[in-house]
């Protein structure tokens, strides 16, 4: 499971933000000061990073030179919007930079991007007779290609990557679609029965009352 450490010393903003790539199936960790980021990387592996610059004990661009020494990706994470800060962190290291307040969306989708381009992520995936190649975006089910549209290679990464999780159609509306969920409208239903009958999941995929989908598989 791919692992992130969280480094921010607004205890609300890093629990909301560990909340969700919880809930999209990140294994986080967080750290309060940069002091505690720093000793959280020599000690344990971590496959990002989301770092504050405004930090006690260490500061971010301090704590981005121990990331870097692990070639750990950093994504930062500050209110500090000015083009000088966001400059010195692209030139330090840093994979990205993104402005508080944002959308989880947007953060999201960040993280998979820079875990995609840094090689962070899983190339082959398997669920069953189910082969999947992230590189090439392909689809094998017992050993035949399986035809999928953007949105539904989507989903099965989403339910693939969370196992025996229960997913809120919040949750898989935001990943896949990338806005927020109305609550109205059976696009996440009708996607979720397209994709069970393409892949033969009808048993395995399966429907929460009020709250959503799960994969189920040993």
């Amino acid at each position: 499971m791919i692992r992130i450490l969280i480094v921010d010393d607004e205890e609300a903003i890093a629990n909301l933000i560990r909340m969700n790539l919880v809930k999209a199936g990140y294994q986080c960790e967080v750290a309060s000061d940069g002091e505690e980021a720093a000793n959280a990387i020599g000690e344990r592996p971590f496959d990002l990073i989301l770092l504050d610059i405004m930090l006690p004990k260490l500061n971010g661009y301090e704590v981005l030179e121990y990331a870097k020494d692990m070639d750990i990706p950093v994504i930062f994470l500050t209110a500090m919007g000015e083009t000088k800060q966001k400059v010195k962190g692209l030139k330090l290291g840093a994979e990205d930079y993104i402005a508080k307040p944002f959308e989880i969306a947007e953060l999201l989708a960040r993280v998979e991007t820079v875990l995609r381009r840094c090689r962070k992520t899983e190339r082959r995936l398997r669920l069953l007779d189910i082969e999947i190649d992230t590189d090439s975006r392909t689809v094998l089910r017992g050993g035949t290609s399986v035809d999928l549209t953007t949105k539904e290679y989507e989903l099965l990464l989403l339910f693939v990557r969370n196992k025996n999780r229960a997913l809120y159609r919040e949750t898989i509306y935001e990943n896949v679609w990338g806005g927020e969920y109305s609550g109205r409208g059976r696009t996440v239903d009708l996607h979720v029965q397209r994709l069970k009958k393409k892949l033969g999941l009808e048993d395995h995929i399966v429907a929460i009352y009020k709250v959503g989908y799960r994969l189920v598989c040993p």
